[in-house]
């Protein structure tokens, strides 16, 4: 019998333990089959937390309801709450009387003699510590509850932060990229009327720059960020509700009267003497009032901290959402700047190309320009009489060098239109792009 393993379970909805044996090596999947047998939620809405807010793991076996600790097994409750329902109204009915309560219940100044007064008393000294303890259990419930908003509130903060940091970071890239893409745009029409021009590759920057602005709607999240704030007020003042702490002192007391009034009828002797309950039934009856009290102002307390749990619940896709937009649009600014500084690398290589071919005709031209006018200049004689015809005509040696120099000349014109063809084809390429 020790060895066995039994979990007790509060259903929060109707404030009743259900208490089941737990089988070796059973799974949580069907703890929470026998659970939906038991209380009629099912398997999809039950949500099962421990003391600390701590919410089942599903991939572990049930018998991680049961802690071992110095407080013992049989002490400890794990907490049932719908995920289909926010408002916990009740009815919540309290623990049902004895025979013998309820019978000085109904007519509290009817005498007993004292040995059986004392029975009576007792069971109602047992019935009060037990509306307290009711209280209490379902107080350790919202308490749970609590700390699971809370857990789900720092999830909550830190994919906000996440999000306002990739929002930043997009705002920066999109600034910067505008005002790059303005001094490119302007230091290319400067360089239009002289330089390399392309309408293709103009029209593509401009597109850039408007596909920029649409990007630039990621960045908002402006709204999630006053539903967020909004949400973190509402749980700070549900921190600071007075519903938040423990409400059963007056319960607390009027157990301590009721212990204090049996001690006093246990000491009276066992003679034949005869006395009513009137002072008993009136704590039994204040305690019953005093729960009905702060039940009603606790569940009040738990449907607001479900509510907030359920919009947190409700914005965590929406931040998602917002976080994959962001990056989206972050992965686009880059993809358009890595390609625009592509696109200047290859104008600035055209430039060159171009550049460089000019250098060439020209020390080309140059040196076809000399070389034959030294060639065929005319000798003149030591005297004033015209040379002859064929004095003019080139020697073997001289011969030689002009057809050397035809040779260069012929290089460098294939050099030439190599380079014009490459340029040619590299902006044929560039305009494709």
């Amino acid at each position: 019998v020790l060895c066995l393993q039994i979990v007790h379970i509060l259903n929060m909805t109707s404030a009743k333990i259900v208490s089941f044996l737990l089988h070796p090596e059973e799974s949580l999947h069907s703890l929470q089959n026998r659970i939906e047998f038991e209380t009629g939620i099912s398997t999809g809405n039950q949500e099962l937390l421990l003391e600390t807010g701590i919410c089942l793991d599903p991939r572990k076996p049930a018998s991680q309801c049961v802690i071992d600790g110095v407080r013992g097994w049989d002490s400890y409750m794990v907490y049932l709450f719908d995920k289909s329902k926010t408002v916990y109204d009740g009815p919540f009915a309290s623990r049902s009387l004895s025979d013998c309560v309820n019978y000085i219940v109904q007519d509290s100044k009817i005498q007993l003699p004292i040995p059986q007064l004392r029975k009576v008393w007792a069971e109602a000294v047992h019935y009060v510590i037990g509306l307290k303890e009711d209280y209490s259990r379902l107080f350790q419930g919202q308490r749970a509850a609590m700390l699971s908003l809370l857990r789900y509130n720092a999830n909550l903060i830190k994919m906000k932060n996440n999000m306002v940091s990739a929002s930043q970071q997009l705002k920066a890239k999109l600034e910067f990229f505008h005002q790059s893409i303005r001094l490119d745009l302007e230091r290319y029409s400067d360089q239009m009327a002289y330089g390399i021009s392309s309408e293709k590759m103009l029209k593509a920057w401009k597109e850039m720059e408007e596909k920029a602005s649409q990007c630039a709607q990621a960045e908002d999240i402006g709204y999630l960020d006053e539903q967020i704030m909004a949400l973190h007020t509402e749980i700070v003042e549900l921190q600071k509700s007075p519903y938040a702490r423990r409400q059963g002192e007056v319960m607390e007391s009027l157990e301590q009267r009721a212990i204090d009034l049996y001690k006093q009828l246990k000491t009276r002797p066992p003679d034949h003497a005869y006395s009513d309950s009137t002072d008993m039934v009136k704590i039994i009856v204040q305690t019953v009032q005093s729960q009905d009290r702060v039940l009603k102002e606790l569940f009040g307390h738990l449907s607001k901290l479900l509510g907030c749990k359920q919009k947190i619940i409700d914005l965590l896709p929406e931040i998602e959402v917002a976080l994959n937009n962001i990056k989206e649009a972050d992965n686009s600014v880059m993809q358009m700047q890595g390609k625009r500084q592509r696109e200047i690398w290859h104008l600035l290589k055209i430039a060159c190309t171009q550049s460089s071919s000019r250098s060439l005709v020209s020390s080309s031209l140059e040196g076809t320009a000399s070389t034959p006018a030294a060639t065929w200049l005319p000798q003149s004689s030591s005297g004033n009489a015209a040379p002859h015809p064929l004095s003019s005509l080139a020697a073997p040696e001289d011969g030689e060098n002009f057809a050397d120099v035809i040779r260069e000349n012929v290089n460098y014109l294939e050099l030439f239109s190599s380079i014009l063809q490459e340029v040619r084809q590299e902006q044929s390429s560039m305009m494709v792009s």
